[in-house]
């Protein structure tokens, strides 16, 4: 049965934050201005971002299920339609407000509506494509009518001063020299920001509205050989694995920043382009018969401008030779809001008209977490 996506919404909290504004919400790390925002937002290419911080008081204005909820709203597949009409909530995000109960129910709980099917999916930014891919299996199943998916993220909560410690000298100097220190602890608060997508899906659609066929979402985890390199609530240890925070103590924690977004910067460098398209794209080219002439957009969501470049070089080297005049992106304008990312950057070429009858767009999450990449495959109709 085939399935549509007949509506696409998203929201940014508050107004848009340059990147001379980012310290004053954030919090200068002792009293000190940054040595390194400059470098990092360099690398990155991020120019605005959007924080749930109330600029006068420094206080949060969203939690992560409002802004979800927020998207939800803003969602109209059909004239008058109401969040009642909803069967299916599915919700993705890397950091709930709360360890239980789960995301879904609190955006239900928010939104409001009529009794519903509520699913969250955990992760890192694969967790919104993740949310979609059950509700789209959800409807094709026939099991609802209709399905909501959403992707959302707090992060300026985890990247307030309070929360982040000084950074030595040492490593300030080796930012210009290696560029992919960004991704460590320390500066992470120059790339994450705040927001949420929303998607409706339904095997109905309007003929004369645009809509996207979901064709496939395939979704690949190299777990079994790679070791976590993107965690939080645990810190890494020299064999590799993880100790949880439910085995420290309560100051112990705390103070060995187990609560803080960790990257292990080695890792990533060395293998998210590898994974990503050399060894995720030959498997998915051989099982959907997928040819680069057939895309006509191409919808990456990266965390970086850094990767843009290797990226492109790492699709060419495998055949899948995609145009950068196809690609489209708005990490520039938008930031980067990690599970919200791919639902802000479809959002808006759905929106733009540019979109004919008949393309195909192909849609990459990658997710450092454990090295979990999702493709999506759609056709305008």
């Amino acid at each position: 049965m085939s399935v549509f996506i007949t509506d696409l919404a998203y929201f940014l909290p508050n107004a848009p934050v340059s990147n001379e504004q980012m310290e004053k919400l954030l919090g200068m790390v002792n009293e000190l201005p940054s040595r390194t925002r400059r470098i990092i937002l360099r690398n990155n290419g991020i120019k605005k971002r959007y924080y749930a911080i109330n600029p006068e008081t420094g206080e949060t204005t969203h939690s992560n299920a409002q802004l979800a909820a927020e998207a939800v709203r803003r969602l109209n597949p059909h004239h008058e339609f109401s969040v009642e009409e909803i069967e299916c909530l599915c919700c993705g995000t890397s950091m709930p407000d709360q360890m239980m109960p789960g995301h879904a129910p609190m955006v239900h709980g928010e939104i409001g509506g009529s009794p519903l099917e509520v699913v969250s999916t955990s992760g890192v930014c694969l967790s919104g494509i993740t949310a979609l891919k059950y509700a789209w299996m959800n409807v094709a199943t026939g099991q609802s009518r209709n399905a909501v998916a959403t992707g959302s993220e707090l992060a300026s909560i985890s990247m307030k001063a309070r929360q982040m410690k000084a950074i030595s000298a040492e490593k300030v100097a080796a930012l210009d020299s290696d560029p992919a220190l960004s991704f460590e602890e320390d500066f992470l608060r120059w790339m994450l920001s705040d927001g949420a997508g929303a998607a409706f899906l339904s095997k109905n659609r309007s003929d004369d509205r645009p809509a996207l066929q979901i064709d496939w979402i395939d979704i690949y985890s190299f777990a079994h050989e790679m070791e976590a390199c993107m965690f939080c609530g645990a810190n890494k240890l020299e064999d590799g694995t993880l100790k949880s925070w439910r085995e420290y103590e309560p100051e112990e924690a705390i103070r060995n920043g187990v609560f803080n977004v960790k990257q292990d910067v080695k890792l990533l460098n060395a293998e998210i382009i590898p994974t990503a398209a050399r060894r995720t794209i030959p498997l998915i080219m051989e099982k959907r018969d997928l040819k680069p002439g057939q895309i006509d957009w191409f919808l990456p969501h990266y965390s970086s401008n850094y990767f843009r470049k290797p990226l492109k070089e790492g699709l060419d080297e495998i055949g899948m030779n995609i145009p950068e005049e196809k690609w489209f992106t708005n990490l520039v304008e938008k930031g980067n809001t990690g599970s919200a990312s791919i639902y802000i950057i479809l959002e808006e070429l759905f929106k733009s008209g540019r979109v004919k009858k008949g393309e195909k767009i192909l849609c990459f999450i990658p997710e450092s977490g454990r090295f979990s990449i999702g493709y999506m495959h759609l056709t305008a109709v």
